[in-house]
């Protein structure tokens, strides 16, 4: 018998055959998808990992953690340093502290599911259309291209906004208690940062902007954290929380700033420093 594809294999392809664009199933999973990324900027494609492998993206997770970079440190909403110079009011002003962890791509085993999933093209075809986007690139990063993000018992990643304009994610291990996606539909735009509606979610007055998510291991979470707000509350209990995060652009080539690389996986490549002569950025907003 022929070995199974990685799709077949990882993906629960009943309701998701991503090998058949044509069905109707598919269709209509991309269709929901772009609507509620209009609407929200975020969907979750439930299930779509096989029920029988959640055990094993747990196991995975486990194994990789302790390759994971822990360092927590001051910092705030915008990744921006703490001294830079911001008018008085500025949220940027407001100090958090990040104990969140990242494995980086080079400790992720090639034989993991993640990583299988991240570089196969039909998977990545079928990003490309939930987001509506022409043509997606691995992120050519090669720390942050792919890695597990880990919360510990005690730990938050706090409120952020991402520099990449879509994320794609998915649990992998679950809190025991707290660790709860939270975020703040569109809360800036390209054009406007909209200071006061951030400040008021940083100071605990913003709960209007505040929804919140529940994910299940097997989950895939498609994001636009570019522009909205968002954490993961602190996690409590006994048990890591882990999660996935794929990272794609539409542009090839990309790589991560030397300061963020830094700050995340506490080194930086020669690939970091020689594209930090040439970065381009693709809005005027703070990061």
């Amino acid at each position: 018998m022929a070995a199974l594809g990685v799709l077949d294999e990882i993906i629960d392809t009943a309701r998701y055959p991503l090998a058949d664009p044509g069905s109707s199933a598919l269709r209509e999973a991309v269709r929901r998808a772009r609507a509620e990324l209009a609407d929200t900027g975020c969907t979750v494609l439930r299930g779509f990992i096989r029920p029988e492998l959640t055990d094993t993206l747990r196991a995975q997770g486990e194994r990789m953690a302790p390759h994971a970079h822990y360092e927590v440190e001051q910092v705030n909403a915008y990744n921006i340093p703490l001294d830079a110079d911001l008018p008085e009011d500025h949220p940027g002003r407001i100090v958090l502290e990040r104990g969140n962890a990242f494995v980086p791509r080079d400790r992720i085993p090639a034989d993991a599911l993640i990583h299988r999933l991240y570089t196969d093209e039909l998977f990545q075809r079928f990003v490309a259309d939930c987001f509506g986007l022409a043509e997606l690139h691995e992120f050519a990063d090669p720390l942050a291209g792919l890695c597990l993000n880990v919360v510990a018992p005690g730990m938050s990643h706090p409120w952020h906004f991402d520099t990449n304009e879509f994320t794609v994610s998915m649990l992998t291990q679950p809190a025991e208690d707290g660790g709860v996606f939270e975020y703040c539909p569109n809360i800036r735009t390209p054009e406007a940062e909209h200071l006061d509606d951030v400040r008021a979610v940083l100071t605990g007055t913003g709960e209007r902007f505040v929804q919140r998510l529940e994910l299940r291991p097997g989950d895939l979470q498609l994001f636009q954290g570019r522009f909205s707000l968002h954490r993961v509350s602190p996690v409590s209990g006994a048990r890591q929380r882990h999660s996935a995060i794929f990272a794609y652009t539409d542009r090839p080539g990309m790589v991560g700033t030397v300061e963020r690389t830094r700050q995340l996986f506490g080194r930086v490549l020669p690939d970091h420093l020689a594209a930090a002569a040439d970065a381009v950025r693709g809005d005027r907003l703070l990061d």
